[in-house]
């Protein structure tokens, strides 16, 4: 399905070495904030406090959460689980106050807010843990890379791989600059949508190589540049309506669906955004300044008793 087609083809690669700058330069920054700033790790990462909490009606979540922030605890999460009744309230670690502290503080102002507030569980959650998190993080994001790299490799070509991998790479680093920026929390939920961006720009990425690949081989007449240009425009009706239809759906969990998925919608918003521009121009321009080249996706096989080109790579196969 497509809304339009554009007929005359846009000269992307013309402009191949502005779009790589402002790359660079976007990363770049992404990288100092990230030094500079570092990144608010959240709970999971960091240790602190887990509390349970029934109700007899379905709790409201915004008047626990601003009942526990009036406490002095800025980076409070509550969301429910189970039913609408129990709630789950993770605590940061405060100096010199224990995680029994902690919870009498919280459980008090909750009682006297509602008074059939009961406290079910309470938990500390050591620095250990987060420690284990972060390292079981970064394995699944190293798996993910090379799960990548290898797939691209076996499917197109090897500079299709790599190209590939520093666009994905290009995106999850920017996603991160921005929550060092904005010192926005960094929790488990946020590690998903990194790791599903990953996914999602790599699909994008697919599907322009795809195109290379067809187009190399159907318009021999056509240099690289022109080849990738013509693939990337054959593809704008289709990545505008995919990458619409992703970001209402990511926008709709944005705006209604509650602080626990707040920084979770923000993370794929950023990176489905950089994710198109990274598969568009930063894919495609790196595999272009890696010499992709028509030999590397068409081999050209010989018929029998044909006579052999020694300029060409592939010449002495025969069928």
């Amino acid at each position: 399905m497509e809304f339009f087609r554009i007929k005359k083809d846009i000269p992307f690669m013309k402009h191949a070495l502005v779009f790589n700058a402002i790359s660079f330069i976007t990363f770049a920054l992404a990288v100092f904030f990230l030094f500079s700033r570092g990144l608010h790790l959240s709970v999971e990462f960091t240790g602190g406090t887990v509390l349970e909490v029934a109700y007899s009606q379905p709790a409201d979540l915004a008047k626990v959460r601003s009942t526990v922030s009036a406490l002095g605890y800025n980076d409070v999460q509550v969301q429910n689980f189970g039913t609408a009744r129990d709630v789950m309230i993770r605590l940061p670690v405060q100096k010199g106050v224990t995680s029994a502290q902690q919870s009498e503080q919280v459980i008090g102002a909750l009682k006297a807010a509602d008074a059939e507030a009961t406290l079910r569980r309470t938990e500390f959650v050591g620095p250990q843990v987060g420690e284990e998190l972060v390292h079981g993080g970064l394995m699944a994001l190293g798996m993910v890379i090379i799960g990548i790299v290898v797939y691209l490799a076996m499917r197109f070509e090897w500079k299709f791989g790599v190209a590939a991998i520093i666009a994905n790479l290009h995106d999850v680093v920017i996603i991160l600059g921005f929550f060092a920026f904005f010192q926005w929390e960094f929790s488990l939920s946020v590690l998903a949508a990194v790791l599903a961006v990953l996914g999602y720009s790599v699909n994008e990425s697919v599907v322009i190589f795809d195109r290379i690949r067809e187009a190399f081989r159907r318009y021999r007449k056509m240099n690289t540049h022109e080849v990738i240009d013509h693939a990337i425009t054959s593809t704008m009706s289709r990545t505008i309506i995919t990458h619409a239809s992703t970001e209402a759906m990511v926008l709709s969990m944005f705006f209604f669906g509650g602080p626990s998925l707040h920084y979770f919608a923000l993370a794929l918003t950023v990176g489905i955004l950089f994710g198109i521009y990274s598969s568009v121009f930063v894919a495609a321009s790196i595999a272009m300044w890696l010499g992709v080249k028509r030999e590397d996706l068409v081999k050209t096989v010989r018929k029998e008793g044909e006579p052999q080109d020694p300029d060409d790579p592939n010449a002495g196969a025969t069928v």
